[in-house]
């Protein structure tokens, strides 16, 4: 039965690659086939229904509070201008240095991607960033690798992501944020190398620039302050996505209540009070309009968690995932760094696919410990987050820069694998 429950995985797998299903209905319709093949019963204990589909679906709740939470306080980064007045101070100070404009827009990608991932997150830092750094001749393909090797450095903070692996892999908080702050000096570094090395090797080519903003008095208008011409946010509300991860990292405080903190603090220091009421409820409809899809997927996971680990499938797949995981932590290593390009196209070491139902197997069936597979499935999503062709985030940045997701993923990917190789390094020495 193991045999033909890994089919039905594969079946799924492929359901997802050529886009015949969405993933989310596609992830929930291989659960219910899991479990029928487990010999779950209909509805009582471990069954399809009570145990997969209703204790399932709001397994990750908190995870999809944290996601809430994180699109309501990124809607608000973009309403207020925080986070266009950050990457245009960068820009100014970098003036007509490529490498340096590059460096900035890596920098403020990063405290973005802290607050919310995907495509949000890529918006935020490229709407102004992209065009700046090819207005002062970094290429194109560079250009959208840089918002996403940003990004990457900020994942390791990335709050929501914290109670997502917490919950899925039933770890407790400060054990994931130990292991995350392992994995940001890889993405730091291979970050800075992508920079560094993209910007020099392929010279400057210049092919846009930024609309110029008029100036003060060329339409007879009563002169206004810079600040006020261009939309820039008040000094001091441009702290405001560092606030949750000060607050969850710095003092340890709930990841909840560290997100609420950071949008209450980006709605104070930018908005007046007659206007706050307005901005909160327009911003957080805005927060759920972003944040479905990822809520929607995270349903879907939770009934596939539920789903692998009923009795019936531990027992089936425990024999046949044992006897292809190695064990010696050298081997580890190299065999999970060779399987990096399984977690790209939406393929079965996805964590946000099909792997985290793989992940649920490993710790169901005592294979590894769940801390182990938490070194896995972080470094994977590492890949996932910048090289995958059709993950939002790097498609929205590939075609704002102008060029094919593809490009992006071969100049990108030799980096980001070195940070696979880097948490997989990590897991293998202190977890195995």
């Amino acid at each position: 039965m193991g045999v033909v429950i890994l089919l039905v995985m594969a079946a799924g797998v492929a359901l997802m690659l050529t886009r015949r299903l969405p993933t989310a209905f596609a992830l929930a319709l291989l659960a219910v086939a899991i479990a029928f093949l487990a010999g779950a019963p209909f509805t009582g204990k471990n069954s399809v229904l009570d145990t997969v589909l209703q204790e399932g679906a709001p397994a990750l709740a908190a995870t999809m509070i944290a996601i809430i939470l994180g699109s309501w306080l990124g809607k608000l980064l973009d309403e207020t201008g925080i986070a266009g007045t950050l990457v245009r101070k960068i820009v100014e100070f970098g003036g007509d240095r490529p490498t340096v404009v590059a460096l900035g827009v890596l920098a403020v990608s990063a405290l973005v991607g802290t607050v919310t991932g995907s495509a949000p997150a890529a918006m935020l830092a490229g709407i102004i960033g992209i065009p700046a750094m090819i207005a002062v001749g970094v290429p194109k393909v560079t250009a959208a690798g840089t918002v996403l090797m940003g990004i990457a450095v900020g994942i390791p903070f990335e709050l929501p992501l914290w109670q997502f692996f917490s919950t899925a892999l039933e770890l407790p908080i400060p054990t994931v944020r130990g292991f995350m702050v392992k994995l940001f000096p890889f993405a730091l570094a291979a970050a800075l190398a992508f920079v560094l090395v993209e910007t020099r090797r392929r010279g400057t080519e210049h092919a846009w620039s930024l609309k110029a903003v008029d100036s003060p008095g060329s339409s007879g208008a009563k002169p206004r302050s810079r600040r006020a011409e261009l939309g820039d946010a008040p000094w001091y509300a441009l702290l405001a996505p560092a606030v949750p991860l000060v607050l969850a990292l710095g003092f340890e405080l709930a990841i909840i209540p560290s997100l609420l903190a950071g949008v209450l603090y980006a709605l104070v220091t930018t908005t007046r009070p007659s206007g706050m009421n307005k901005r909160l409820l327009r911003t957080l409809y805005g927060g759920f309009e972003v944040a479905a899809p990822p809520l929607v997927l995270f349903i879907s996971i939770g009934i596939l968690l539920a789903a692998v680990k009923l009795p019936g499938a531990v027992d089936a797949l425990e024999p046949l995932v044992k006897a292809v995981s190695p064990h010696n932590p050298v081997v580890f290593v190299l065999v999970f760094t060779l399987l990096v390009p399984l977690c790209l196209y939406r393929g079965p070491l996805n964590v946000f696919g099909l792997g985290a139902g793989i992940a649920g197997v490993l710790i169901a069936t005592g294979i590894y410990p769940a801390v182990a597979v938490l070194g896995m499935a972080t470094s994977y999503n590492q890949v996932f987050g910048v090289a995958d062709p059709t993950s939002t985030q790097t498609v929205w940045s590939a075609q704002y820069a102008g060029v094919s997701p593809q490009q992006v993923m071969v100049r990108t990917l030799p980096y980001v694998w070195a940070v696979a190789l880097g948490g997989l390094c990590v897991t293998a020495a202190t977890y195995l």
